[in-house]
């Protein structure tokens, strides 16, 4: 970003891309023209010459790709969502030029939405930067399927770095642990998020992309950062992950401007506002999002709680892992070391 964009035109696709990059147009900038300019005389015969002033280097772009988080629920300003997106976005660029921006995730989306609606718009695009961050969805559907999911994100990231974009990729505390679910129907939650985090976690090593641990307790647990509906990150939260991406990029000198500030700028809502949202809407999102998994899931349950009471509970998590490795396999991906730990 420190000097011509690139030219996104001269790289062949791969064929299981070629959907993805038809659209994706190159992005050229003409070199500053050269010359010499007759500016006066000192003397007889006297000429000065003097070179053209460069052009500053344009602002960077930025898109984001994935669900609810990216878009921005949790932390509404003015009426919409802003999210930690938005605010990252504020300090990629030098000062008074802040990246050009676009938003594409969408509230709900699986990553079956953001491989097959979202990247083609992504590359049209054509951003220096680009933020993938899904999964939580996939986790409350009944048709969850670590090696769809791996193969859908595996052609997002490939997609997206064949074109020369920088990737953001972040690993996300599983449903159940925020939602306080009791342990029989949290833990088979628990045990697919930690599926989708290895998968991003391997694809983030292939593709080198900076990658965010957001699954650790100390996030999780601070309910300062969390908003009324306890899956989403409130004003606070939003902050906090756009400064720690922030943080990441400017290292690697591709944030050049402040990083957005820590402390919230709206007031925080009344307990009785967040009880009256979560007994509305908070209870109206959670239930589209877990309509069709809730029969599944209650055998899941039965399933854990029988595997507990003979001792057998091991078994399971060992199906999830055999389940990953497999889909890891297929990729040609090892599984990471943080595996299903994380």
């Amino acid at each position: 970003m420190g000097g011509a964009r690139r030219d996104r035109g001269r790289r062949g696709a791969a064929p299981c891309h070629a959907a993805f990059r038809q659209g994706a147009g190159a992005r050229r900038r003409g070199s500053p023209g050269r010359g010499r300019a007759r500016v006066g005389r000192t003397g007889p015969g006297a000429r000065h010459s003097h070179r053209p002033r460069r052009r500053p280097p344009p602002p960077p772009r930025f898109a984001a790709l994935g669900d609810s988080l990216t878009e921005g629920v949790g932390d509404r300003v003015d009426g919409a969502w802003r999210g930690w997106a938005a605010l990252l976005a504020q300090g990629l660029g030098e000062a008074g030029r802040p990246a050009e921006f676009r938003n594409f995730a969408v509230s709900g989306a699986l990553t079956r939405d953001v491989h097959d609606s979202q990247t083609p718009e992504v590359l049209a695009f054509a951003p220096d930067i680009a933020s993938v961050v899904v999964g939580v969805n996939d986790t409350l559907r009944h048709t969850f399927d670590i090696h769809d999911i791996a193969v859908r994100l595996n052609k997002v990231c490939a997609a997206l770095s064949e074109s020369g974009t920088r990737l953001l990729t972040a690993c996300l505390p599983d449903p159940g642990t925020m939602l306080a679910l009791p342990g029989p129907l949290a833990r088979p939650l628990a045990r697919r998020q930690r599926g989708v985090n290895a998968v991003v976690h391997a694809l983030s090593e292939r593709y080198g992309a900076i990658h965010l641990h957001i699954a650790d307790a100390a996030w999780v647990d601070d309910r300062t950062m969390w908003s009324a509906d306890r899956l989403h990150p409130g004003e606070r939260g939003h902050r906090m992950i756009a400064r720690r991406f922030h943080e990441l990029l400017a290292a690697e000198g591709l944030a050049l401007g402040i990083p957005p500030g820590a402390e919230p700028e709206q007031p925080a809502p009344s307990r009785v506002a967040k009880a009256a949202w979560l007994a509305t809407a908070g209870t109206a999102w959670v239930a589209r999002r877990c309509t069709d998994l809730l029969p599944q899931l209650i055998a899941l349950a039965g399933s854990e709680v029988r595997h507990w009471a003979r001792g057998t509970s091991a078994r399971l998590d060992h199906v999830a892992e055999n389940a990953l490795s497999s889909a890891l396999a297929s990729l040609s991906l090892d599984v990471p070391l943080a595996r299903m730990g994380e």
